[in-house]
C-alpha cells in the first residue's frame, strides 16, 4: 500500500491528512441520512475522539490511501444501519410559508458508532486485505500556514489526493482536491467550510458528468448550511475559500472572497482568476444594486466593514456579501510547473511573478527539493511586512528536479518532445507512473 500513495511534505503526510479524513467521514455520515439537511452536534467532542485516535493510526504507519479506503468502507457500514436512532430533534426554518425541515443528530453516538464500524473494518482487513484502486497520479504537495502577528490563527487548508478513495469514485478518472480557506469574525466558518465543503463537492450529482458544475454549486450549499448554523448558534463569522479540483487532464477552480489560485507553467505565472473585492467594478454595481454601498476606511469595505464582497458566512451582511462563487475550468498539458492555493496574508504582500522567482531560488539552494518550498514562500511574505495569517500550498504538478532543470537550461537549447511526458512525477503520465509502482 506505501507504493501508492502520493509524494506529499512530511509536514503533512500523517496526522494532518487522517485528521481531515476522519472529519470527512462524519460529515459524509451527516450529509447522507435520508433528510434535507443533516449536521452533526458536539463538534469538540467529535474533534476529541478524532485526536485520541490518530496516535494508534500514526504509530502503525497508516497512509492516507489506506485510510481514505478504511473511512469509505466504514460509512458504507454505517449507512446500513438505522441512522434514525441518531436523530435528537427537527429544527423548522423560520421563513414564512418553509416547510423545510432540518435534522440535528447527537454527534457522541454518531461516532461511536461510526468507530466501532471502523475497529470492525479494520480487523477484517487485517485478516484479508481487499484490492485496493492505486494512486496512478503522484502529487508532491507542500503546505505552510503560521498565525504570525495575529493574535488567531483563523486560516484554514484541505488536501484530498485520494479523493476518489475517499468517496468511492471508482471510474478511471483520476480526481485531487485541495482548498484553502481564510476565516475572519472567528474560526467557526473557516473550520465549517474546511470540513464540508470537499463532502458536498463529492456527494453532488454532478461529480462525474460535470465537475465544474459541483465544485461552484458546493460553495453556495456550503453557504447555505453554515447560515442555518449561524442563526441557530448566533455565529457571526465569515471566511473566504478557493479550491482547486483536478479531473484526469482538467483544472477546475471555484473560489469567494480574495484568496487565490494561481499556476505557473513552464517558469511564466498564470492569472487563473480575478478576486472579489468591494472596489471591483461589477462587484460594487452588484451590492449598490442590492441597497449596500462600497466606502473607503483605509481600504474598499462593504457597508464599512468587510474588505470582501463575497464569503461564506457574513450573516450579517447577506445577501450584499454573497456566497455565489465563481468558477473555471483549464486543460491541462502536461507542461504545467505547479498550482499555488494561498490567502490575502500572501498575496498582499507578494505578487505572482514573484513567486516563481522565490520557488526557483528554493530549488536552487536545496537541489531541486521541494517539499519546504510553501514554507520559502510564507517566509518570503512575511519578510515583506505581511502581519496577517498566512496560508502557501503549492502542488507540485511535476518533478521539481526537472522544473529546475529547464529554468536553468539555456533558452535557445531545443526541447525535446518526450521531456512532459518522461516524469513519473507528471500527473498526466499514468503509464511512468504504473511502472514504477
Amino acid at each position: 500500500c506505501g507504493q501508492n500513495i502520493p509524494f506529499v511534505s512530511k509536514e503533512i503526510a500523517c496526522s494532518k491528512e487522517i485528521h481531515g479524513l476522519f472529519t470527512t467521514s462524519l460529515c459524509v455520515l451527516s450529509l447522507r441520512l435520508p433528510a434535507i439537511h443533516c449536521e452533526v452536534v458536539a463538534q469538540f467532542k467529535l474533534m476529541q475522539s478524532i485526536l485520541l485516535s490518530l496516535p494508534f493510526l500514526t504509530s502503525r504507519d497508516v497512509s492516507p490511501l489506506l485510510a481514505a479506503s478504511l473511512i469509505h468502507a466504514a460509512v458504507d457500514e454505517v449507512l446500513q444501519t438505522d441512522l434514525t436512532e441518531f436523530k435528537l430533534q427537527n429544527v423548522e426554518t423560520e421563513g414564512e410559508g418553509d416547510e423545510e425541515r432540518f435534522t440535528l443528530l447527537d454527534g457522541e453516538s454518531l461516532q461511536r458508532c461510526f468507530f466501532n464500524k471502523l475497529r470492525d473494518v479494520c480487523s477484517e482487513w487485517q485478516k484479508q486485505l481487499p484490492p485496493l484502486r492505486p494512486l496512478t497520479r503522484f502529487l508532491l504537495v507542500s503546505i505552510h500556514a503560521i498565525r504570525n502577528t495575529r493574535r488567531k490563527m483563523e486560516d484554514r487548508h484541505v488536501l484530498l489526493p485520494e479523493f476518489n478513495q475517499l468517496f468511492g469514485l471508482s471510474d478511471d478518472v483520476d480526481r485531487a482536491y485541495f482548498a484553502v480557506f481564510d476565516g475572519h469574525g472567528g474560526v467557526d466558518a473557516a473550520n465549517y467550510s474546511a470540513t464540508h465543503l470537499h463532502v458536498n463537492v463529492g456527494l453532488h450529482e454532478e461529480i462525474v458528468k460535470n465537475p465544474a458544475e459541483a465544485l461552484k454549486c458546493s460553495f453556495q450549499k456550503t453557504d447555505e448550511m453554515f447560515l442555518f448554523k449561524a442563526k441557530r448558534e448566533k455565529l457571526r463569522s465569515g471566511t473566504t475559500g478557493v479550491s482547486a479540483l483536478i479531473v484526469g487532464n482538467k483544472l477546475h477552480i471555484a473560489w469567494l472572497g480574495d484568496s487565490q489560485v494561481m499556476l505557473v507553467q513552464q517558469g511564466k505565472a498564470v492569472t487563473l482568476m480575478e478576486p472579489h473585492k468591494p472596489e471591483r467594478e461589477d462587484e460594487r454595481a452588484r451590492i449598490e444594486t442590492l441597497g449596500g454601498c462600497v466606502t473607503y476606511m483605509d481600504c474598499w469595505r462593504v457597508n464599512g466593514t468587510l474588505a470582501v464582497s463575497r464569503a461564506i458566512g457574513d450573516i450579517c451582511q447577506k445577501p450584499y456579501v454573497s456566497g455565489d462563487a465563481d468558477g473555471d475550468s483549464f486543460e491541462l498539458t502536461g507542461s504545467e510547473d505547479y498550482l499555488l492555493l494561498a490567502c490575502d496574508g500572501f498575496f498582499d504582500a507578494i505578487k505572482p511573478h514573484e513567486v516563481v522567482d522565490l520557488v526557483l531560488d528554493h530549488l536552487m539552494q536545496t537541489k531541486g527539493v521541494g517539499l519546504k518550498a510553501a514554507e520559502r514562500l510564507v517566509a518570503a511574505a512575511k519578510e515583506n511586512g505581511s502581519s496577517d495569517n498566512i496560508t502557501v500550498l503549492v502542488v507540485f504538478l511535476r518533478d521539481p528536479q526537472d522544473i529546475l532543470a529547464d529554468c536553468l537550461r539555456d533558452s535557445k537549447s531545443p526541447r525535446v518532445d518526450g521531456d512532459a511526458q518522461s516524469s513519473p512525477f507528471n500527473f498526466l503520465s499514468c503509464e511512468a507512473v504504473t511502472e514504477s509502482v
